[in-house]
């Protein structure tokens, strides 16, 4: 079964947030904590200390994604991130990309790699014995609400081949409703992360349970 992770992303404020994650927890399996702080995407929203403040409000997992240059992966670890994903673009040395890779999984939580639309699975073949997760972006990073592109169904099934049998799940974010979701899984796709068709939905838990469909 996919797993479905609602975004953080088009919650307007924290109390909105707290009151949606009260809505979803028990029907989502993560909560997608987008972070961005302008100087890899355009948007900003919040930090580690963000991060924490969600944490001490909720018992969900934290899928945290770091649209951030360089991110200090400690910091989001000790606010209580379970899964750290990183930017394989936002790391102009690829030895710190590495790095920072082994530092979370080294902390206990589990290590993510993402990649925008424009880059290939190819570049980033040579890390995947250091992820525990792949996130393919389906839309260009840092807005919520943009139209799904195509070329991901290609993508996450060359993705599948090139991990074969090792423990890396494939999690995929970006315009994602019902059909779409159906045809990732059948692609390979592990974990679906959804921002504004669960958010926008008059019924939340029946909109994940929608994109969970066999």
């Amino acid at each position: 079964m996919v797993k479905i992770a609602p975004s953080t992303d088009p919650a307007k404020n924290f109390d909105d947030l707290l009151s949606y994650i009260n809505e979803i927890r028990f029907a989502a399996h993560f909560l997608h904590v987008d972070v961005m702080n302008s100087n890899f995407v355009q948007k900003t929203n919040f930090d580690e200390n963000f991060v924490a403040k969600i944490n001490a409000n909720t018992a969900m997992m934290l899928d945290v994604h770091l649209m951030v240059n360089e991110p200090d992966v400690l910091k989001y670890i000790e606010a209580g991130a379970n899964i750290v994903t990183v930017h394989y673009e936002a790391f102009e040395n690829k030895n710190k990309l590495k790095n920072a890779l082994k530092l979370i999984r080294e902390h206990k939580a589990l290590a993510g790699l993402s990649i925008r639309p424009n880059t290939s699975v190819e570049e980033i073949a040579s890390f995947l014995d250091y992820v525990d997760l792949v996130l393919v972006m389906s839309v260009v990073p840092g807005s919520s609400g943009q139209k799904f592109m195509e070329e991901t169904y290609n993508k996450v099934s060359l993705l599948k081949d090139y991990i074969g049998k090792r423990p890396i799940q494939i999690e995929v974010d970006g315009g994602i409703v019902p059909e779409i979701a159906k045809n990732l899984k059948k692609c390979g796709a592990d974990i679906l992360v959804s921002g504004s068709y669960v958010y926008s939905s008059k019924d939340r838990v029946l909109a994940i349970k929608e994109l969970m469909q066999n």
